[in-house]
């Protein structure tokens, strides 16, 4: 199980490498990452499991935040009532194709390799189509926008060794974007 002291903070220089490509079949140790990614993600939304293991909640983790520098990441999103969650994990992931419309989470955004509150707009694609592989080396392709394309555009850009306070404008944190509606989160 992965636990906080497992995940590399900013300044840890995997952290800004470009991961590799993974090939298929998976070897046995990033199959278990894929499944020890997503069950991080899954338990740091559990406030039984925050409290007894010390976990901070989040909705993505990549395999460069816990110091293994692989095209591999993992997203939860519990989504609205009587939904299921949208829950999997990418591997080899990208963006195939986008909106021109912006979005930012009105809150900004935060990471579990960033122990400090970065205050700032993060400009995103309102919308994305996305292809990636799943554990199984089945390719999959999926429409994603609002919470679920932020989340993944995020989490993207661990593997290509960027965080997500260097699309802030340090200049004007909170300026407006042109063409973007703004997301405010639960």
């Amino acid at each position: 199980m992965i636990l906080m002291d497992d995940i590399i903070r900013e300044g840890h220089p995997t952290l800004r490498k470009i991961a590799e490509e993974v090939t298929f079949p998976l070897t046995d140790d990033e199959r278990k990452l894929c499944n020890d990614l997503l069950e991080y993600i899954i338990n740091s939304q559990d406030d039984e499991l925050c409290e007894r293991y010390g976990l901070r909640p989040g909705i993505g983790l990549a395999a460069p935040q816990v110091n293994v520098s692989k095209r591999i990441f993992a997203l939860h999103i519990e989504e609205e009532e009587g939904k299921k969650p949208l829950s999997f994990v990418a591997i080899n992931p990208k963006i195939v194709s986008h909106s021109v419309e912006k979005t930012y989470l009105i809150s900004g955004e935060g990471c579990l390799s960033v122990d400090r509150d970065v205050d700032g707009f993060v400009p995103r694609y309102a919308r994305i189509t996305v292809k990636a592989f799943d554990p199984d080396g089945k390719e999959y392709k999926m429409r994603l926008k609002g919470l679920p394309a932020i989340a993944f555009q995020h989490e993207l850009d661990h593997l290509n060794g960027i965080m997500f306070y260097d699309h802030i404008d340090v200049n004007a944190p909170f300026k407006v974007i042109p063409d973007a509606t703004p997301l405010e989160r639960d």
